[in-house]
């Protein structure tokens, strides 16, 4: 350790830049936390969805819609495409089509909603059945597009109505809401109602009334109470419904309990689809209404790791950069591993709230994590051959080379990652979660209401209450053999969409034009050395070199040397870090570990605390940047790092070696040998370094015996033969000893005199002339 060199703080420092420039420039590559870019205008010549090449399969067309925030003549014209689609699909078909708007709450002008309400309203929809669905509070002029639906479903918590928000809405404004709902188009919506939302001081009630034999009930305002009652109307009942002063708002439940504005409530989309039996495909919407999609096709075909991980998502990233709103996942592969599938199937499943269409098209297989990822999407297609499922989690192998069964914990996590991912694309939650359960017995349900038929386990039918009822068991289920089933079978367990023969099959049906290319995401120059720089053997290689290439700046001080061990510790971070492997924290843990020993070299040499710790910190940021921890397989993370520390063992070793090697046979090299540090008095013979005969047999021994412990060489004088930056190296008397300045640089040649001895540290000011 003595004989680092003054020059090894500048290699910190340049390997430090060199690192931190590295990692700053992989920081500059898309990220997925994009803003949401504006959905495209429609166009009326463009090809309509693959609903019109489905056969006739005796269930009504639908579609579901989300307008959201501002109605503007981009969302006029999605509504209207999508209307007179489904108007032409039902008259084809000789069955009436449905269109559920689900509207969200947003500020947009009066004229732009009354111009889609009035359309909605239009005899051209007279085959389209509108349904408005208010998951949420929905007012201001918004509320309006509701109010235009045939029928409208509300979630029970959800809120409807004050279109002035708090204000009396203008008088031609309230005239032309009216004149809206006088068509009588939604007969639970009554003028009255749509008063008392555009005026908070209407009062709203609802009175039962008889005329003759006939009993009816009524939600009117106080003026039409008044005059029924002057038109001698026997009222038997009153009940106030708004008092005047109140926001004309009215919840899910409250317009339930009074019988009007609302035909049913619901929780969610699927238990909206299930009340009109509209099929699942509908609820998936399609962000490119009426006009060609922009497509990017993302190969899924290696092994699923980290490094796979942080690739697939740079390329959606790209394609958000781009604009793409249709991606779809080409899955080959017979999975990996399952946290790395995991968070890129929360990625994949996210998209969707960025108006992206997500398809996984399984041409072969999709087996384990594979099979999490494809579920994750919107749709998920197979060819007639393929197969999908078997995530059970790979399990250490025991006596006899018998696989062991996973800990209940590890399965537990596996089978609420499927259920999760499952519930939110609309697939049964059972089928996902005997993919990772061999046991799991699943049963065909039937609602006893809808009749519609899905599958569940025994402990979800009994959890329903009544509410399905209980069919045969699956036989794939339940068997001790983890569900896998091919395209035809898939499609039937309502799992994917009908089976495609290839590529061109999949373009027609989702809507693409035969014409159009898919464009294949393929690797950058950057995402090929990263592969290849996280490779084992680029690994090691950058490790051994880096090690060596410092070891022999400090023998030859040439600084090319240092640079190389710079670049390649640089390389190795950075590729790890862009690998998923790496974060800041490995980061900052190497370069601590190095100012430690540099510490310990410039500052307090003696190879003690500093020393000790900076290369604990050194290894232990290595090993935590070549792999990642909390894998959901047993035994996974112990074995990964029984490989990392056996390969980086393997590189010390190599370094030792080479360091060995290289000191033997270096000072023999003809064009090396003068470049190699020797201190005063020593010389070369047989190739290595040795003293001086003259002063290990003469001046030496008598300077050593004169001087005798280190203690007495305090208020000795003696002169630097280097600088001291603070530490470095003096001559007292006939010997050489490592020296620390006691604060200012010291330069070389400079009479020195000892102020301080402890232990094996000797502290040295420049001397002051008698």
């Amino acid at each position: 350790m003595n004989r680092w060199l003054p020059q090894g703080r500048t290699l910190v420092w340049v390997s430090t830049a060199l690192l931190v420039g590295m990692i700053a420039h992989s920081s500059s590559l898309p990220q997925t936390a994009l803003a949401d870019d504006p959905a495209p205008a429609p166009k009326a010549d463009a090809p309509q969805a693959a609903a019109d090449e489905k056969p006739d399969d005796g269930r009504p067309p639908a579609r579901f819609l989300t307008v959201s925030g501002t109605i503007d003549e981009r969302m006029d014209s999605r509504i209207q495409n999508l209307a007179i689609e489904l108007q032409n699909q039902a008259t084809q078909r000789d069955r009436d089509a449905f269109l559920v708007l689900e509207i969200t709450r947003g500020s947009s002008k009066f004229g732009l909603v009354m111009e889609a309400a009035k359309f909605l309203t239009s005899a051209r929809l007279n085959r389209v059945k509108t349904i408005a669905w208010v998951p949420e509070r929905l007012d201001g002029y918004n509320a309006i597009l509701a109010l235009a639906c045939k029928e409208i479903v509300m979630h029970p918590d959800a809120e409807l109505g004050d279109i002035g928000r708090g204000e009396i809405m203008e008088k031609d404004e309230q005239q032309s809401v009216l004149a809206l709902v006088e068509k009588r188009h939604n007969p639970r919506l009554s003028p009255a109602v749509v008063q008392s939302m555009m005026d908070p001081q209407r009062v709203l009630l609802k009175v039962s009334v008889v005329q003759g034999d006939v009993a009816e009930t009524r939600v009117v305002t106080r003026d039409e109470l008044d005059r029924l009652r002057e038109n001698k109307i026997v009222i038997r009942d009153v009940q106030t419904i708004k008092e005047a002063g109140d926001k004309g708002i009215f919840t899910g439940t409250k317009a339930r309990d009074f019988d009007f504005l609302v035909s049913r409530l619901a929780e969610g989309r699927v238990e909206v689809a299930d009340a009109y039996k509209i099929p699942n495909e509908a609820l998936r919407e399609t962000p490119w209404e009426g006009e060609a999609p922009k497509v990017r096709l993302i190969k899924i075909d290696d092994v699923i790791e980290p490094v796979l991980e942080t690739f697939i998502e740079r390329q959606i990233a790209r394609s958000l950069d781009e604009g793409v709103n249709l991606i779809i996942f080409e899955v080959n592969s017979y999975g990996g591993r399952l946290d790395s599938a995991h968070n890129l199937a929360n990625a994949i499943a996210d998209l969707e709230r960025r108006k992206v269409r997500t398809v996984a098209w399984v041409p072969d297989k999709a087996i384990s994590a594979a099979a999490l990822i494809s579920l994750a999407c919107d749709e998920v297609y197979l060819t007639p051959q393929g197969l999908i499922g078997d995530i059970i989690p790979i399990m250490q192998i025991g006596p006899g080379q018998q696989f062991e069964r996973a800990p209940e914990k590890a399965l537990s996590i596996v089978t609420g990652m499927l259920q999760e991912i499952a519930q939110r694309k609309n697939r049964p939650p059972a089928l996902a979660m005997a993919m990772a359960d061999k046991d799991l017995k699943v049963y065909t349900a039937t609602n006893a209401q809808t009749g519609k038929t899905t599958y569940m386990t025994e402990t979800e039918i009994h959890a329903a209450g009544g509410d399905w009822k209980q069919g045969p068991m699956l036989p794939e289920t339940g068997r001790g053999a983890a569900l896998t089933i091919g395209g035809a079978r898939a499609h039937e367990l309502q799992l994917a969409s009908r089976p495609v023969q290839d590529l061109e099959e999949l373009k027609k049906r989702l809507g693409i034009p035969a014409g159009q290319n898919v464009p294949v995401a393929a690797r950058t120059w950057l995402d090929d050395t990263v592969f290849m720089l996280n490779t084992d053997a680029a690994m090691f290689l950058l490790l051994v070199i880096g090690i060596v290439c410092l070891y022999m700046e400090l023998h030859l001080m040439t600084g090319l040397l240092g640079i190389v061990a710079a670049v390649c510790f640089s390389m190795f971070f950075w590729s790890r870090f862009l690998g998923g492997t790496a974060g800041w924290l490995e980061v900052m843990l190497f370069l601590l570990g190095v100012a430690c020993i540099a510490m310990e070299v410039f500052i307090m040499p003696g190879f003690g605390v500093f020393g000790v710790s900076g290369g604990l910190l050194l290894f232990a940021s290595l090993v935590m940047a070549s792999q990642t921890f909390g894998n959901l397989e047993p035994g996974a993370d112990v074995r990964s790092l029984s490989h990392t520390v056996g390969t980086l063992t393997g590189a010390v070793v190599s370094v030792v070696v080479i360091a060995a090697i290289a000191g033997r046979y270096l000072p023999s090299i003809p064009f090396l040998k003068n470049m190699i540090l020797t201190p005063p008095g020593f010389e070369e013979a047989e190739g290595l370094p040795r003293l001086d005969p003259r002063v290990a047999g003469g001046k030496a021994a008598a300077a050593t015996a004169s001087l005798g412990t280190r203690a007495a060489l305090l208020g000795e004088r003696g002169t630097t033969t280097s600088m001291l930056r603070p530490a470095g190296k003096a001559r007292i008397g006939d010997a050489y000893v490592d020296v620390v300045s006691d604060g200012a640089f010291i330069d070389r040649d400079v009479e020195i005199e000892v102020v301080q001895v402890e232990g094996n540290r000797i502290v040295v000011r420049a001397a002051t002339r008698a």
